[in-house]
């Protein structure tokens, strides 16, 4: 006689374990304490098994009915419900261990080592950013499980923000795990493929840079008034006669400048171009240097800490956010700006008399750390342009510590270039 609803919510617990039976084999099984548990009676190989088939009320006579006609259907072809519902349990546990946030981890570790090509510093910086603004979304969901309307969901709440290159690249982010989810075995397809198209492309625009020489002037003399923490104007103050680029400037550490060469040695895994960038230091550089290392009185470590820890470098916003208070709009300056503000000012620069450039291309290229396809090239312009690299930072010192004073004729060096 098949089970009733009311027949189960009547069932009193015994001194012993009994049994109400369903159909084909399905029966409530009632324990001591009260508890009731569904079980399925079959067959396999003439061995007769029991299968879980969860607890009242949590699974309701209805259902239990269903999970019996799963099984059986499973029987029927050839299958152990019982092996199934292991293997099923056992994908979970996978699908568990194989969340978004785990395989990200994953390839952060693997693209940190990765051959002659690991992520530098502030690469690996910007994505664990990135990846930060998709945990949220997506950090705990198995990857499995994820699908491109979850990705898009999360992109469109980075976009909402007013972040449309964030969004871009937090896409590009992703498919980057997934792919490597592909790769080990954990995923079959990648859901951002789809995707192409959904968001809205940002307007492509140079970062603002300061190309006038006045204008250059006036900022100097800003940067010299800042009165926010002295790291941040020490920072600022060399941002102009470095003209590395901002995340190198953040991540220096002490280890890496040498006072008595004048020179700061930038360690391939924190360049772009993952090679090693030798840039001379002038004497009002290494005078900055000198004055960050009186705060930290350290020896080793960043060169420009964190206020909050000496662990961390100085935040990749803090010096746009000083020349924000500073006065300067994000459309007038930026960090990044001073590397085209060098560029374009030492081009133009020329003897007044023979009115020949100053500085050749390519000294000034080996200045930016700016790629050479050919190697042979790259290796000539780092030994034979180092003298006149020397010479150009102290130049171009020399007459930012003019302009900052008020002047604005461009000097040149004793020795002529024929």
């Amino acid at each position: 006689m098949a089970l009733t609803d009311t027949a189960i919510k009547n069932a009193k617990a015994k001194p012993k374990p009994y049994k109400l039976g369903d159909a084909q084999g399905l029966f409530l099984l009632v324990q001591p304490s009260g508890g009731k548990l569904w079980r399925l009676k079959y067959r396999v190989n003439g061995k007769e098994k029991k299968l879980a088939l969860g607890t009242y009320p949590e699974v309701t006579l209805a259902e239990a009915r269903k999970r019996r006609d799963k099984a059986r259907e499973q029987l029927a072809e050839g299958k152990d419900p019982g092996r199934e519902k292991a293997r099923e349990k056992a994908q979970r546990h996978i699908e568990a261990g194989n969340t978004f946030e785990l395989v990200a981890r994953e390839y952060f570790a693997k693209r940190k080592r990765d051959g002659d090509r690991p992520w530098a510093t502030m690469t690996a910086q910007k994505n664990e950013y990135l990846l930060s603004l998709l945990s949220p979304s997506l950090g705990n969901l198995p990857v499995t499980d994820i699908l491109p309307t979850d990705v898009l969901t999360a992109l469109q709440k980075i976009e909402a923000k007013g972040n449309l290159e964030s969004a871009r690249r937090a896409m590009q982010l992703a498919s980057g795990i997934f792919r490597y989810a592909i790769a080990t075995q954990r995923l079959k397809s990648d859901p951002t493929r789809d995707l192409r198209g959904a968001l809205t492309a940002p307007r492509s625009k140079h970062r603002a840079a300061i190309l006038d020489a006045g204008k250059l002037g006036e900022l100097l003399r800003a940067i010299d008034g800042y009165q926010g923490h002295a790291h941040t104007r020490i920072a600022l103050a060399l941002a102009p006669h470095l003209f590395v680029r901002p995340g190198e400037l953040r991540n220096a550490c002490w280890e890496e400048i040498d006072f008595d060469e004048a020179v700061w040695t930038i360690p391939a895994g924190k360049t772009k171009m993952r090679k090693p960038h030798f840039v001379p230091l002038s004497r009002q550089a290494l005078d900055l240097f000198r004055q960050s290392l009186a705060l930290t009185s350290r020896t080793s470590g960043y060169v420009f800490p964190s206020v909050r820890t000496s662990a961390r470098p100085i935040s990749e916003n803090t010096l746009n956010a000083a020349l924000r208070r500073l006065g300067f709009t994000k459309d007038e300056a930026t960090t990044h700006g001073f590397r085209a503000t060098a560029s374009t000012l030492l081009n133009q620069a020329r003897d007044p008399r023979t009115k020949r450039p100053l500085w050749t291309a390519d000294a000034i290229e080996r200045a930016l750390a700016h790629g050479d396809s050919d190697k042979v090239r790259a290796a000539y312009h780092r030994g034979e342009h180092w003298p006149e690299r020397v010479e150009m930072a102290d130049w171009w010192s020399d007459y930012l510590d003019g302009l900052r004073d008020g002047a604005d004729i461009l000097k040149f060096p004793g020795k002529a270039r024929g």
